[in-house]
């Protein structure tokens, strides 16, 4: 007898195959160890399983990666100065049926020790922020995906309050609002969120209406992530680990602290080091990585009817320094780089409560700092 297949049947088959998509992980790394430069892996999300693709060669210190919006390019950091010569910006096409990386070119980055790099939504421009230097670079991408000369450079000015790791500028994101209309940057040596408004047309950018954000003295600001559908924004402060909630004028770009919160285990007293942020695909939860001494992945819920978040967990990295952390395209994954212990730990991910637990996998990758992913083709 054959069975009546109804519309619901194709929508429940079509899902599960989409849910089922394999994807491309793509790892930035520091090179001063083992590491030979980005590698790829295909994950499947069904599992967790992986396997090795292939790696790009060839460049240093790619820490910092970023997909561009039609997914075909890959644009690297190389984190270093040559001996005073500033880093660079690589351009690479991504072949999203074999997961090769081809290397288009490189552009000097601007400064010295680049450490974020993006593109912006209008897939013109290439968007780099070099940390020694304190200077944000702004590059055109060329047909093709290479990448031209900067045509833009910013260069901040100052101190900070901690005269050891704030004697001067250090830029250290480069983050750019979903209308493409303005560029965040989080200087952790000013303890500032610079804010400039954006001309995708020319490259060009000037401070906004509201030139930036100034955070408790001593924080350092370092990572800033938005939430898709509320006027929130969250950054992590490397130097204390506190939790800045913003709300966000959406007109003016303009950022209100309203909240302050420690992600660091309840009575922790060690080195904070605090790194990364993100929120989860359903916009309930957020997370922050804390390096320094504690090795934890904060959990915090955040509350849609005002945007404040309330910690619900500080459980352990399950290695040493997790720098980057991302969520696969399910959701169903967190991934955590813990670069000094050479693996990428992937825990499972309850979408009821947002806490994380270890699946026992392991992906092993040399000092493995930045994660992105990219769909595949057949």
């Amino acid at each position: 007898m054959l069975r009546k297949i109804t519309p619901f049947m194709i929508f429940l088959s079509v899902s599960l195959a989409m849910k089922a998509q394999e994807s491309f992980l793509i790892t930035g790394t520091y090179t001063s160890g083992k590491s030979e430069g980005i590698y790829v892996h295909r994950f499947n999300p069904a599992n967790a399983d992986q396997s090795a693709v292939g790696k790009a060669t060839g460049i240093k210190n790619p820490s910092f990666l970023c997909l561009s919006p039609d997914r075909n390019h890959v644009y690297a950091v190389s984190e270093s100065n040559d001996q005073g010569h500033g880093g660079k910006v690589f351009a690479y096409s991504l072949n999203r049926h074999s997961g090769y990386l081809l290397k288009l070119n490189e552009q000097p980055s601007g400064g010295d020790d680049p450490c974020y790099v993006t593109v912006d939504r209008s897939g013109k421009w290439v968007i780099v922020g070099n940390y020694s230097s304190g200077n944000l670079s702004i590059l055109p991408i060329l047909k093709g995906g290479s990448l031209g000369e900067a045509v833009t450079r910013i260069s901040h000015q100052g101190t900070g309050f901690d005269k050891r790791r704030q004697d001067k500028p250090h830029v250290h994101e480069t983050v750019i609002s979903a209308d493409n209309k303005f560029i965040y940057v989080p200087d952790l040596g000013l303890d500032k969120v610079y804010i400039y408004s954006f001309d995708a047309a020319s490259g060009k950018a000037v401070p906004a209406s509201m030139p930036y954000a100034e955070v408790k003295a001593g924080t350092g600001p370092r990572h800033i992530i938005f939430h898709a559908t509320l006027p929130y924004a969250y950054i992590i402060q490397e130097l204390t680990g506190t939790v800045t909630v913003f709300r966000v004028d959406k007109k003016t770009g303009s950022l209100k602290i309203i909240q302050s919160i420690s992600s660091l285990p309840s009575g922790f007293n060690g080195d904070a080091g605090s790194a990364d942020i993100h929120i989860s695909p359903d916009g309930r939860f957020l997370y922050a990585s804390n390096r320094g001494t504690s090795n934890t992945i904060a959990v915090f819920e955040i509350d849609k009817s005002n945007g404040k978040v309330s910690i619900k967990g500080t459980p352990s990295s399950l290695g040493i320094h997790p720098r980057n952390f991302c969520f696969d395209p399910s959701g169903d994954w967190l991934l955590v780089a813990n670069r000094d212990s050479d693996q990428v730990v992937v825990f499972r991910v309850d979408k009821k409560t947002g806490m994380i637990s270890d699946t026992g996998k392991r992906i092993n990758i040399p000092s493995p700092v930045c994660l992105i992913w990219s769909d595949m083709t057949k």
